[in-house]
């Protein structure tokens, strides 16, 4: 009697990043012809902002699936909203090998210790408020600890750009350079059952074609199934060609001027590498005023390091300028602060100077202690440079309020606060489309538009409909479609 074969299921889920823009978490589940099933999850990051505080539930802690169901963890980049619970996941279950860049595998190594460091000293700090009102404390512990990280990176497996690689029967990997930080990729999936081959395309973070650090994104054959991020799905990024100049503005304006201390709440990986290239270009032009710039943060002096390792990755014309000067993210009057009384020293330091410390968002990290010491001066500015979600400390802050509640405290915001998005590592609407240009849209059969909140989501599905894509799928969260 022949074997009864059953039609090839697949199906996807999005588990975080729906309808938001953190939480990256994509639930592929694949069951072939002759029954045997697949579970392959695209990213594990940690939710922040609204995504966090508007659940019922505290989705860093409620994943939505089985961990220990998964059979395949794929990461497209070392972000914390894309690879931040990888440590809770393992954790809670999972023991499966987790595919990354090289790039990838060394900044996580990193960002994730430095990650449970957060979660332990806010878990201690929150519980000590706890019970000094008398209450135990919401949660039994931290996410992770710093001992959960090394069982998670020793199931890390690196595969390079453009190598095919089967990360489980009948189903390869291919990554494609993205652009967005150092080892960030896409995700590309051929899910084959014998009869027809699936090809499944996850962008991850799409980068900038302009980006001064890294290469524009690559290009990518033709998908059946398309993920695609939307961060800035309804808007344009100005010029990066003004950045030098409008960020020379704002230290002049600052520092020079009014004599006060310029903070630049700054990503760790990707963003504190671009300030740190720009500011060295313009001190090797002789335009930087003499006056000190401090890299308050552990992370960001460490991911320094790493970039240093992967010149490689860097633009063509970056390699070149390598040639004349051998660190491109080291000048004069730079220091790189990383013990923590050095970083409070900072708070009596007289006269201007500039402080570039973690986390973007300002939801964590050393920039809160610098924000709830100086927003208060109206000779200080904050210069944000970077996407900061719904809810978060950063987000409330560039909406205008003026007071923010910083570690159990009122901070009155005087200081200046201003904005640039030269620096963005995010792709804008038309650099979005530009990356999807590769795709015929006829061949696409659907397409789910990820990492955005609702203008985003609904600009970008706008835009692509223009361009020819059908099928265009804004999922929520948990939400299950049938590939």
């Amino acid at each position: 009697m022949e074997p009864i074969f059953a039609p090839m299921a697949i199906s996807l889920t999005s588990h975080g990043a729906a309808e938001t823009v953190t939480g990256s978490k994509h639930l592929i589940e694949v069951t072939n012809r002759t029954g045997n099933s697949y579970r392959v999850l695209l990213d594990c990051g940690m939710f922040q902002g609204e995504a966090l505080y508007d659940a019922k539930k505290d989705p860093n802690r409620d994943f939505g699936f089985d961990p220990s169901s998964i059979d395949v963890l794929v990461l497209s980049h070392a972000h914390i909203d894309h690879s931040g619970l990888v440590p809770r996941l393992v954790v809670e279950g999972f023991d499966g090998p987790i595919f990354s860049t090289p790039a990838t595998r060394d900044l996580c190594e990193i960002m994730l210790a430095d990650s449970a460091h957060i979660q332990e000293y806010d878990y201690a700090y929150d519980a000590k408020r706890a019970r000094k009102k008398g209450r135990e404390p919401e949660e039994d512990g931290p996410l992770y600890t710093k001992d959960d990280v090394p069982p998670a990176m020793a199931l890390f497996q690196v595969v390079d750009y453009a190598r095919p690689t089967e990360i489980l029967p009948g189903i390869t990997l291919t990554y494609t350079d993205a652009g967005h930080i150092l080892g960030s990729a896409a995700v590309h999936l051929a899910i084959d059952d014998g009869d027809r081959v699936l090809q499944l395309s996850f962008s991850g973070d799409v980068g900038r074609y302009v980006d001064r650090l890294l290469p524009e994104p690559v290009p990518f054959r033709q998908a059946d199934v398309l993920i695609c991020e939307s961060t800035y799905g309804d808007r344009d990024h100005a010029p990066i060609k003004e950045a030098e100049a409008e960020l020379l503005k704002h230290v002049t304006e600052i520092c020079v001027k009014n004599k006060g201390k310029l903070l630049i709440p700054a990503f760790s990986i990707g963003k504190t590498q671009e300030l740190l290239y720009t500011l060295n270009s313009l001190s090797n032009d002789g335009l930087l005023p003499r006056i000190p710039v401090f890299v308050d943060s552990p992370l960001a002096i460490s991911a320094t390091e790493v970039v240093r390792g992967y010149t490689e990755l860097f633009r063509e014309a970056v390699r070149e300028e390598l040639r004349k000067d051998p660190d491109l993210f080291s000048f004069p009057g730079v220091e790189f602060t990383r013990s923590a009384d050095r970083s409070k020293q900072l708070n009596s330091v007289e006269g201007p100077c500039i402080i570039i410390a973690a986390s973007g968002m300002m939801e964590a990290g050393r920039i809160k202690h610098h924000l709830r010491n100086e927003l208060g001066d109206e000779k200080n500015g904050l210069l944000a440079v970077g996407f900061c979600a719904p809810g978060t400390l950063g987000a409330r802050i560039l909406d205008g309020a003026e007071e923010v509640n910083i570690f159990g405290e009122a901070v009155p915001v005087k200081a200046k606060i201003m904005r640039m998005e030269f620096y963005s590592a995010h792709a804008d609407r038309n650099e979005l489309v530009r990356y999807l240009n590769c795709q015929d849209p006829k061949k696409v059969k659907k397409v789910f538009l990820v990492h955005g909140v609702d203008h985003s989501l609904n600009g970008l599905r706008d835009l692509l409909g223009t361009e020819g894509f059908k099928n265009i799928e804004i999922p929520k969260r948990g939400q299950h479609f049938v590939l």
